[in-house]
């Protein structure tokens, strides 16, 4: 069994049993797919990218690192959605998402994928994860030029690749 599948697997024990314990979660529950949980994900995607470039113009290129980050993330959870689940933890989002590219539900570069989060031990590609936690917590006030530039690349690419996943 895939490192995914066993993750996804304990996301889904996880939820189950907070759900008895106290009706509420930090894991995977699965659910019906809902479209429409999925299309207001790309919205609040998009409206996280809205909101990095008023930090940017602002000169808060740091905090903008957070809205990136979570422009990506929204992605991700409108491809759950899509495919029937709830997720309230980001390793188990990142955990489903690389099992439905092995399993073959979707189109999705795991190269892309790890960019922002890889399943593996640390590698030596910093990570969308890595870089938020930088700047969120680092005391560093303004990003990198390349390096944002780059990171509003990718998440508007992956909210294009999401759109299109949830739309098929």
């Amino acid at each position: 069994m895939s490192h995914a599948k066993n993750k996804v697997e304990w996301c889904l024990r996880k939820a189950e049993k907070e759900v008895k314990e106290s009706g509420n979660h930090r894991g995977l529950v699965k659910s019906k797919p809902d479209l429409k949980q999925a299309r207001g994900c790309i919205e609040k995607a998009q409206h996280y990218i809205k909101a990095t470039e008023y930090l940017k113009k602002g000169d808060y290129s740091d905090v903008s690192a957070t809205t990136i980050f979570f422009s990506l993330y929204h992605s991700l959870l409108a491809i759950a959605a899509k495919f029937g689940y709830e997720s309230r933890n980001q390793e188990c989002t990142f955990a489903l998402i690389h099992y439905l590219i092995e399993e073959g539900k979707i189109e999705f570069d795991n190269d892309l994928l790890n960019k922002i989060a890889s399943l593996e031990p640390k590698s030596s590609e910093e990570t969308t994860v890595d870089i938020r936690e930088r700047y969120q917590y680092g005391t560093e006030f303004k990003m990198d030029e390349e390096l944002y530039n780059n990171m509003v690349k990718l998440a508007k690419e992956i909210i294009v690749i999401a759109r299109e996943i949830i739309e098929k």
